[in-house]
């Protein structure tokens, strides 16, 4: 790549301000309004049932086909997309009745009488059920991110949208900390097993097994620097810094959280360890000389080179509790401490009210420490990874998975309602994009194909002079392409743990 353009293309990414945070929301909530359209036809057609090619195309079209619009071509007029979604949606869904088959898969299975079998025991309910909006959420998430990754390229993706230089808000800013928040929502997972079984593993056996799980992230960072320096390829050094990527964030993040573990004990919230860590931070930030450091210090020495990767971590470990906190009553079938003898209705909707209460929580300290007349007066920055930037995601997110939760719970109740096993995955199974579950189940492999398309494309093409209609069309192809990836996968039931 020569120097003249390669300097053309870091100019295009450096210096932004970012938009609104408004916007930012109109935007992703393209996403919710596609799931909705979506789960009307689902419940009241069975469209997606067999999935041919017509219901390919649709569900495309949908789940990320109205994504690619809302921040390329519709990326003005967001509320008009949104819209044209919600419309078709709520007539249908008042106009038209469920399907047969929905109505038929709405009644339990009868069970014999008499004392339980081996069958019925084995088709018991599972401690943790199929959660179909969990799914939705993290899907959609790395639909909008893949997509993000190339498009910030041309011109046809409003610079607004592109990660912030040092200070606002903006939709990719938004996207790497829904990558980390996302990935502490599953992460709880282990440790829910773990205080199930009433024996948690020693910190030892903890890092063994965090480390096993960073290696490979360790790897791609290690690939990803020597590939990028290799090629002469154009980066953004404030972003990370001279060698660091975001590989290397998450590479750490296993590690610091198996030390984490062993403060719940001392601080029985994850929330309060997110809040605190976050809060310690930021004093360090305003109360020393850290945050001059990492905005203007010259890069001499190894340190310094990396200032951004390095101290931005502790935020982005913070956003991962936050995750993982979230992860604590989304994912158990009744979360620690809860009754048993609560009905599946009443367990549903305390999911719902947690998200609701821990959105409402969350956006309120982000309005405290943003605020200048009633608050602290600081300022969001994903540079640094602050504090108001941990509050942003962590409500952002909540609200997100609030809204899927919300659209599962009136369009498919059969889902939570099921009473055994093969019953619940069968209707998880009609409330789920064949699409959206594909980019969940291999998230962290199409994320790392994403990142090969974005240097095959830019290394090929020269994006800063490519039209917006040409520029949709590469991007059309583009997520094409992963999304045929992604569902081959899936549909030969092949799952890459990175």
């Amino acid at each position: 790549m020569s120097q003249s353009y390669k300097s053309l293309k870091e100019d295009f990414v450096s210096n932004l301000s970012g938009g609104d945070i408004f916007e930012i929301n109109l935007v992703t909530a393209v996403a919710p309004a596609a799931v909705l359209l979506w789960s009307v036809l689902q419940s009241r057609h069975v469209v997606f049932v067999p999935y041919g090619v017509a219901a390919f195309a649709i569900d495309f079209l949908l789940n990320v086909g109205a994504i690619l619009l809302a921040i390329t071509l519709y990326s003005r007029a967001p509320a008009v997309l949104n819209i044209l979604l919600l419309l078709p949606a709520f007539l249908l869904y008042i106009l038209t009745p469920l399907a047969t088959g929905a109505r038929r898969s709405s009644k339990p299975p009868r069970l014999p009488n008499g004392p339980p079998t081996e069958d019925s025991r084995n088709d018991e309910l599972l401690p943790f059920p199929v959660r179909p909006f969990v799914t939705t959420y993290r899907g959609a998430m790395m639909v909008v991110t893949c997509i993000a990754i190339l498009a910030v390229d041309f011109k046809v993706f409003p610079r607004r949208f592109a990660k912030v230089e040092n200070w606002g808000t903006s939709l990719m800013d938004m996207g790497v900390g829904s990558f980390v928040f996302s990935a502490g929502v599953v992460a709880a997972k282990p440790i829910l097993k773990d205080r199930m079984a009433g024996k948690p593993p020693k910190l030892g056996r903890r890092l063994w097994i965090s480390a096993r799980h960073s290696l490979p992230l360790l790897l791609l960072g290690l690939i990803r620097l020597y590939s990028v320096k290799g090629l002469d390829y154009a980066e953004h050094i404030t972003e990370y810094g001279v060698h660091w990527n975001f590989f290397f964030t998450l590479a750490l993040l296993p590690p610091f959280v198996a030390v984490f573990q062993s403060l719940f004990s001392l601080v029985p919230s994850y929330e309060l360890l997110s809040l605190l860590l976050g809060s310690v931070y930021q004093g360090l930030l305003e109360l020393t000389r850290l945050k001059a450091y990492i905005l203007t210090a010259p890069r001499k020495d190894l340190l310094s080179k990396n200032r951004e990767g390095v101290f931005s971590f502790l935020g982005y470990l913070a956003i991962f509790l936050a995750g993982q906190a979230a992860g604590q009553y989304l994912l158990p079938r009744r979360p620690i401490g809860s009754s048993p003898s609560k009905t599946a209705k009443a367990q549903r909707f305390r999911i719902l009210a947690r998200l609701a209460a821990w959105s409402v929580i969350w956006s309120s300290l982000l309005f405290l420490t943003t605020a200048y007349k009633y608050g602290l007066g600081f300022r969001v920055s994903r540079r640094l990874a602050n504090l108001p930037y941990v509050l942003w995601v962590a409500a952002f997110n909540c609200t997100q998975i609030a809204m899927f939760c919300t659209i599962e719970t009136l369009i498919f109740p059969t889902v939570y309602k099921a009473t055994h096993r093969t019953a619940e995955a069968r209707e998880g199974q009609k409330a789920t994009s064949r699409i959206l579950q594909a980019y969940n189940r291999n998230g962290l492999a199409i994320f790392l194909l994403a990142n090969l398309l974005t240097g095959l494309v830019n290394l090929t093409v020269d994006t800063l002079s490519v039209r917006k209609e040409a520029a949709t069309a590469i991007l059309f192809g583009y997520i094409v392409t992963l999304t045929g990836v992604a569902l081959a996968l899936d549909s030969w039931n092949i799952s890459i743990k990175v």
